[in-house]
């Protein structure tokens, strides 16, 4: 069977001319091309070259090969191009955990545009809180954990150690207080100091936010209600049941119950919900967990 990198160079030398300028293209020696296309002549059986004073040129037979030598070259380049597109088209499943309020308004549109843009590309989605979330990619459970942290609440732990961090969003947090309030526009949480406070469950979450930042305004919040429920915290605050801390995007994802409700921002640091996405370090990057990455970057982002 004929050689198709002594084709190569015979295609070559057809192309440009002469041996030195085959060579030269291919970043190999004069010698070295001449030597590989005698081998290529015994392979052929015929002689491809003859001489012409002191270069050669291809005989009949050689430029019959020639003819040959493009077809088969082609088909293989082909043959490359396919198989890298291939290689680089997200396709396959891609395990995604993700906290509700981030997946309505961002997981959701993202996961429409990946049908859409990539049918080979399955994406799960598991709605999972951070810590579920993280313990979940730390079983391997899932390809890409959606995390979120506050500003001024510690890191539960040395995450950037142990995952590669993306980071996907920064979530404004502000003050949920009933629609028509007297409050200005950018709240004193001082003036809230005897008001009562709805937080979630966790204490590292949205109940260490409201302390931390009542800390900071010189008193600690009376915390009457802990709630995880976003829908239920917005038809309490509408109903003067107690003030709470809300992402943005909360609000954004529940919009029908955040009719009754005014958001301010609060005066004093900026209250920010630091939005991630978490994976496992790889030492070559998957074009699956890459695009789905990519989606999930909202285009202010």
């Amino acid at each position: 069977m004929l050689d198709p990198a002594r084709l190569l160079l015979l295609r070559e030398l057809a192309d440009r001319g002469t041996m030195t300028a085959a060579a030269t293209a291919l970043g190999r020696t004069s010698s070295a091309v001449s030597q590989q296309l005698a081998v290529l002549e015994r392979e052929a059986g015929v002689p491809l070259l003859e001489r012409d004073g002191r270069r050669v040129r291809l005989t009949p037979e050689g430029v019959r090969l020639v003819a040959h030598a493009r077809i088969v070259l082609g088909a293989l380049e082909t043959a490359e191009r396919d198989l890298r597109a291939a290689a680089d088209t997200p396709r396959g499943p891609v395990g995604l955990a993700c906290f509700s309020t981030f997946a309505a308004v961002h997981v959701v549109p993202a996961l429409v545009t990946a049908r859409e843009r990539f049918p080979g590309l399955r994406v799960s989605l598991s709605e999972l809180e951070p810590p579920e979330a993280l313990a979940a990619l730390r079983a391997r459970r899932c390809d890409v954990a959606v995390r979120y942290t506050y500003d001024l609440v510690p890191e539960p732990g040395p995450v950037a150690e142990e995952f590669t961090v993306h980071p996907l969003a920064a979530d404004p947090v502000l003050l949920a207080l009933p629609a028509g309030s007297d409050l200005a526009d950018t709240v004193d949480l001082r003036d809230l100091a005897d008001t009562p406070w709805i937080v979630g469950s966790r204490e590292d979450g949205s109940a260490a936010l409201v302390r931390a930042a009542c800390a900071l305004a010189g008193f600690a919040p009376r915390i009457a209600h802990a709630v995880d429920d976003y829908h239920l915290v917005l038809r309490m605050v509408a109903n003067g049941l107690g003030v709470a801390l809300l992402p943005r995007l909360a609000a954004a994802a529940h919009a029908p119950a955040a009719a009754d409700i005014a958001l301010h921002p609060v005066r004093g640091p900026e209250l920010v919900r630091r939005i991630h996405a978490l994976t496992l370090p790889a030492p070559s990057a998957r074009p699956a967990v890459d695009a789905v990455l990519t989606l999930l970057r909202p285009p202010a982002a």
